[in-house]
């Protein structure tokens, strides 16, 4: 699992993240939120969410070389709030290890070009410290 950190409030890093998501030529498929599901019950917890990341051309592909690999699509960021130190986490697994275990070199290699994709999506919302 890679993990960034920054001293930025949570929302800030949300929506950094999906313009990098959106600069990198990725879709958001999906939303979900632990926070906005305790707020719904009433219950205030720190900021949590993931967003399901992927891309019809690259679904093709992965369909195309291995049907089992589906069940891994959509590719998620993590993204959890630390109140205490005012400190997000931006946490994602590298799509070459959420791959790998299908053996396919067809499906390696797009999960290479994954890797290249999500780390540019990772350094565009948390900068380096």
């Amino acid at each position: 699992m890679r993990e960034q950190t920054a001293e930025l409030p949570f929302r800030t890093v949300w929506d950094r993240l999906e313009n990098a998501i959106e600069a990198n030529g990725m879709s958001i498929v999906a939303r979900a939120s632990a926070t906005a599901g305790a707020k719904s019950l009433g219950v205030e917890i720190p900021g949590n969410a993931v967003i399901m990341v992927f891309r019809a051309d690259y679904a093709v592909r992965m369909l195309k070389a291995s049907v089992p690999a589906g069940i891994e699509a959509p590719l998620r960021f993590y993204l959890t709030e630390d109140p205490a130190n005012g400190r997000t986490t931006l946490a994602y697994r590298l799509p070459s290890h959420v791959f790998a275990p299908y053996g396919s070199p067809e499906l390696d290699a797009m999960a290479v070009e994954l890797d290249g994709i999500f780390a540019a999506i990772a350094a565009q919302t948390v900068p380096a410290e």
